[in-house]
């Protein structure tokens, strides 16, 4: 697979490398990052919410998978440390820049261009939400202006959907399976696809900021 791995050392807020240089990749605007994660994400996404500063450019959407019983803790937790905004998604809801979207519990989210929606579809990996929705249906609206990043997970959701964004031209960042929690997920989406990057966790916010600088 053409994986490079480790390859950006910046620190948190840095967008550009002192001397000028900027990643290949950060020379296209993105539209949208989408994030999957099971168990153990609810760290992972502070972990790289905390990084992301007030004025970041790009919508976040976010499945974790959740009990069906799930109530406010998820979002209230994240907004503790995250500098954007963190709401439970809602049906037809418009999406916005500064703003993090999570899948409510027991329905799937799905992205069409600039909208949101719910459904209570079957199942998929076992999932309600699911990863491999949220993914597949974000390449299908944004094509390259997609950016997906799958964390710590027990099971194969998000691999699918991580080939599928791949197919769209979009652009695919995994956790390095050693720093999650859960490592089947990462290395599942490893396997179904020639993923971008692998980066170490805590390396992951600061590389979201690069990618995007040219949404400033």
């Amino acid at each position: 697979m053409n994986v490079i791995r480790n390859t950006i050392q910046l620190p948190p807020g840095v967008r550009a490398w002192r001397d000028g240089r900027v990643l290949p990749e950060a020379q296209r605007k993105y539209e949208i990052i989408v994030i999957g994660c099971s168990m153990g994400g609810m760290h992972a996404i502070q972990a790289i919410l905390e990084t992301l500063p007030k004025d970041f450019p790009v919508p976040i959407v976010i499945v974790q998978h959740r009990y069906r019983t799930s109530n406010e803790a998820l979002p209230a937790y994240l907004r503790r440390h995250a500098h954007l905004a963190v709401v439970d998604a809602d049906d037809k809801q418009w999406i916005r820049s500064g703003t993090v979207y999570l899948a409510p519990a027991d329905y799937h989210l799905l992205v069409e261009r600039g909208e949101l929606h719910l459904s209570v579809d079957d199942r998929v990996e076992h999932s309600r939400p699911s990863v491999d929705v949220l993914f597949e249906s974000a390449a299908e609206a944004y094509g390259s202006g997609v950016i997906a990043v799958v964390l710590t997970g027990a099971n194969a959701d998000g691999a699918r959907g991580a080939k599928a964004i791949k197919r769209h031209g979009g652009f695919v960042v995994v956790q390095e399976p050693e720093t999650a929690e859960s490592p089947e997920m990462p290395r599942a989406a490893i396997a179904a696809s020639a993923v971008d990057r692998i980066l170490p966790l805590e390396r992951i916010g600061p590389f979201l900021i690069e990618l995007c600088r040219l949404n400033k």
